[in-house]
């Protein structure tokens, strides 16, 4: 799959005026409500056409095809495009470091850049916004409402969804075919018993669990449509520490099955991100995701094994890939604590426009949580007291293990609040679950297992077991490349 075979996604799509079908007129935004385009002059809805590789399905896939938008970045690339407006003649610069239109200064028309321009502003596909900036704000004011009671003082006094934003961010569309093969160690338990060890005050009981071990094997061909990657290193891995940017990433997936064809128009009203990133950048993040996806859809497959699987050696084989640029949308919402400060951080609040997920970080009233996590202490361990029948006796009786029972009862229900409280306020290991929520097919599994021993542990799981976790592939691009 070495050859790279370009994709023409411009088709039609003309650089200069947009003109509405039903009445000529330029002036043409997106309509939140319908998600399609509407003329500004007559009212008329129209919707921009799928791409037709958005329609092929993935098992006609060949070799690696590469979208026009998603080629790499030529840095040497002008920023700057001059256009000719076809109404009055004029020449009309745009500057797509700030925006992909421009209106002609003498006849008012709208000029629009829709060619793929290497630059990384010109993406293949967009989904458009289907979300008012009003159905955004009461999302954000309800996630936010209901984290007030620990949010930080500054915060709730400044809260204001005045300044969210509509934001198209950039992401890698891929699709994938191909071949895989699993190869591991698999392990069921057979039965279990209670045995008794020790004597006297060490007198315990163990539970010893019986297992059988096989070499596990599978087989099988596998469709991938649309694993979606952020293409801005700020995004995808390499995000600034002082920065709650993950949860761009947490608010996947999209019903990327919508998108158009890029039409500079569905931009107007919103920002956009330009993406930083090539495919070669962005590579292994797709494997890895890729590899992860696979070996979760294979666990149906691998549920006799209830202790877990080992996969020691995993091989795919791609007959095709097919990678687009794609904008996708976002309403955002961002706050600076502590702003100026060797402790500043940038807290955002994000809802998906497509889904209306929402997700975001709430600073943290440090001292509150801080005071109710200590008052929580304070009554467990009371409480754990009382049930062991010292607050009677006095706690002069108690001995090293009465203490060790006390105490970690007390840490264990403070921590468990406080790590409790804590996510739901700050959202710090939140994440997109790609290796659930990815669309995924395989087919054709081949099984091939056979026993390798018997054994006893008194582990009651299996060692070294990956078949439910998940590898995180981060971007592996220096700062400076991103920025």
């Amino acid at each position: 799959m070495s050859d790279v075979n370009i994709i023409d996604t411009s088709g039609s799509a003309t650089d200069g005026q947009t003109k509405c079908p039903k009445c000529g007129a330029t002036d043409i935004s997106l309509n939140p409500s319908t998600g399609e385009l509407r003329c500004n002059f007559c009212r008329h809805s129209f919707k921009i056409e799928a791409l037709d590789d958005m329609k092929t399905g993935v098992g006609d896939l060949s070799g690696v095809q590469v979208g026009a938008g998603a080629t790499d970045i030529d840095a040497s690339a002008d920023s700057t495009v001059t256009l000719k407006c076809t109404s009055c003649g004029a020449e009309v610069v745009v500057d797509l470091s700030e925006s992909s239109q421009a209106r002609c200064h003498w006849c008012r028309n709208m000029l629009s850049i829709n060619s793929k321009v290497p630059n990384g502003a010109v993406p293949d596909v967009v989904l458009p916004f289907k979300m008012k900036k009003d159905e955004a704000r009461a999302h954000i004011e309800k996630f936010v409402g209901d984290r007030q009671f620990y949010a930080n003082k500054n915060f709730k006094k400044e809260f204001t969804t005045e300044n969210i934003m509509g934001v198209y961010f950039p992401y890698m569309l891929v699709d994938m075919k191909g071949h895989a093969s699993f190869t591991g160690v698999g392990e069921y338990e057979k039965s279990r018993r209670t045995v008794t060890r020790g004597s006297g005050d060490d007198k315990h009981e163990v539970t010893i669990y019986t297992v059988e071990e096989y070499d596990v094997h599978r087989e099988c061909d596998v469709d991938i449509d649309d694993l979606a990657v952020e293409s801005s290193a700020r995004r995808a891995g390499a995000s600034a520490e002082n920065e709650t940017n993950n949860i761009i990433n947490a608010i996947l997936p999209f019903d990327t099955e919508n998108c158009v064809k890029y039409d500079a128009n569905y931009l107007k009203g919103y920002t956009s991100e330009k993406r930083d990133t090539n495919k070669s950048d962005l590579q292994g993040i797709v494997d890895s995701q890729e590899r992860e996806a696979i070996k979760f859809a294979l666990n149906d497959s691998v549920k006799k094994y209830d202790r877990g699987v080992f996969w020691k050696d995993v091989d795919i084989k791609k007959e095709g890939e097919k990678w687009l640029a794609a904008y996708l949308p976002v309403w955002l919402y961002s706050y600076v604590e502590n702003p100026g400060k060797s402790n500043q951080l940038t807290h955002y609040v994000a809802v998906n426009a497509r889904t209306s997920e929402t997700i975001g970080s709430v600073p943290i009233n440090k001292g509150r949580i801080g005071t109710v996590t200590a008052a929580i202490a304070v009554a467990v361990f009371t409480i754990t007291l009382l049930l062991m029948g010292f607050l009677s006796d006095g706690i002069g009786g108690m001995d090293a293990t009465d203490w060790m029972i006390v105490l970690g009862a007390t840490a264990v229900v403070a921590g468990l609040f406080f790590s409790a409280t804590y996510s739901k306020y700050r959202n710090t290991d939140a994440r997109h679950h790609f290796e659930n929520e990815t669309k995924i097919d395989v087919s054709n599994i081949t099984a091939d297992d056979n026993f390798r021993r018997k054994f006893d542990t008194e582990n009651s799981y299996m060692s070294g077991a990956n078949n439910t976790s998940v590898e995180i592939k981060k971007l592996n691009k220096k700062k400076d490349n991103a920025e």
